[in-house]
């Protein structure tokens, strides 16, 4: 019998079809006020910090201890929440102390739960990870809550509710069945659509589908397409998802690289191999440069010999170079540069600014234990440059 470790033994840290192209909602240079619907997983995270990872059999101790809510969505949102943006969950939780606390920590940060499911019995997901001091790596073990949201948890009515006058829907993977019937009523609502793409689950692909833009870790395009190397993969990607306007893949501490679907290409655009354009272009990256930047392409017809062209634009965008002393944990990180992305979408930053404004939140969050410890607000100086900026330009 597996056995749930208690809540309240510890402070819990408050700190499928594609379719055509439709217009959008107009969205304000200043998306203060902009709607955010998410749908997908939350958690209790018990994060245990040790000096080095343990051995087989290995009996360790622990060097700090921190328990706080988790979960993609959950987390992405809270970013969205603390840069200010109006955010609604749709999950589910236990009426237990883990699910109890879940939904305080979230409503302290500001997230809208009033759509999130709360069961009567069964147990709320959590998660065990442990963070390695010495490698600075993180090591999940997660256990999903019970019962499992379906969707007749969520009534029509709440779901119209959850998505009236949402600027931008995004979806972590998970709850598959009830993410698919919010994707689709997105659809209907001409409401844009990003997805979180961590590694191929069940049903991703029928929300893939409906995605206007998606952001996927480092092995996921190559184990979802079949391609032999990542930019190919990409390339596979939006040939395969004919209304993404863009893809983004993280690469840790190495940044990120995009490519954008170009729609101007006319008949004397270059025609290039993506490998070795992608090669050219990162070496004209400044890795000496500790702030993140980002260098872009110009419009070129990009192949991948075996899988077709596409034509678009790359951007490779640096990682934050965080002193060793500064960094403390690396969970999270990228549910962080998510949320900076969609929050970046809505503001209209252009995509250069969006993966460097995205690398400074993310850089931000690795800062402190946990994943939602360490993610700046709005007033965060780090931010300025990038916030401040667009409201003047804008006024």
């Amino acid at each position: 019998m597996l056995l749930q470790p208690s809540y309240s033994a510890f402070r819990f840290s408050t700190s499928t079809m594609s379719r055509t192209r439709r217009c959008r909602v107009t969205m304000s240079s200043d998306p203060q006020n902009a709607v955010v619907v998410g749908c997908g997983g939350v958690s209790i995270d018990f994060l245990a910090t040790v000096a080095a990872y343990p051995k087989p059999d290995d009996k360790i101790r622990s060097t700090s201890l921190k328990v706080q809510g988790g979960g993609n969505a959950g987390n992405a949102l809270t970013c969205l929440a603390r840069l200010g943006l109006n955010t609604r969950l749709i999950s589910k939780v236990a009426d237990d102390s883990q699910g109890r606390g879940i939904l305080d920590e979230l409503q302290a940060d500001g997230v809208d739960t009033s759509f999130m499911v709360v069961s009567k019995e069964g147990t709320s997901p959590f998660t065990y990870i442990i963070v390695d001091n010495q490698t600075k790596t993180r090591t999940c073990i997660h256990t999903p809550g019970y019962p499992p949201m379906i969707p007749d948890d969520l009534p029509k009515s709440s779901l119209l509710s959850a998505l009236d006058g949402a600027k931008i829907a995004y979806f972590d993977g998970r709850l598959p069945d009830t993410a698919l019937v919010v994707a689709n009523e997105a659809v209907r609502k001409n409401i844009p659509i990003l997805i979180d793409a961590e590694r191929p689950r069940e049903g991703l692909d029928d929300l893939l589908k409906l995605a206007d833009y998606v952001v996927c870790s480092a092995k996921f395009p190559k184990a979802w397409t079949g391609a032999s190397t990542v930019p190919q993969a990409l390339v596979s990607m939006l040939l395969m998802l004919p209304n993404i306007k863009f893809v983004i893949v993280t690469l840790g501490k190495d940044g990120c690289i995009m490519l954008e679907r170009s729609l101007d290409a006319g008949p004397s655009t270059e025609e290039v191999d993506i490998d070795n354009f992608l090669e050219s272009l990162a070496l004209k990256r400044n890795k000496t440069v500790p702030i993140p930047t980002c260098i872009s392409s110009s419009v070129a017809k990009l192949k991948a010999e075996g899988i077709g062209e596409v034509s678009g634009k790359l951007y490779v965008g640096t990682a934050e170079s965080i002193p060793p002393s500064e960094l403390i944990d690396t969970t999270g990180a990228g549910d962080a540069f998510i949320g900076a992305v969609i929050y970046a979408i809505c503001a209209k930053f252009t995509p250069e600014t969006m993966l460097s404004f995205a690398a400074n939140v993310a850089g931000a969050k690795c800062r402190d234990l946990g994943a939602r410890s360490g993610l700046p607000y709005r007033a965060d100086p780090r931010l300025g440059s990038f916030i401040l900026e667009k409201i003047s330009s804008s006024a």
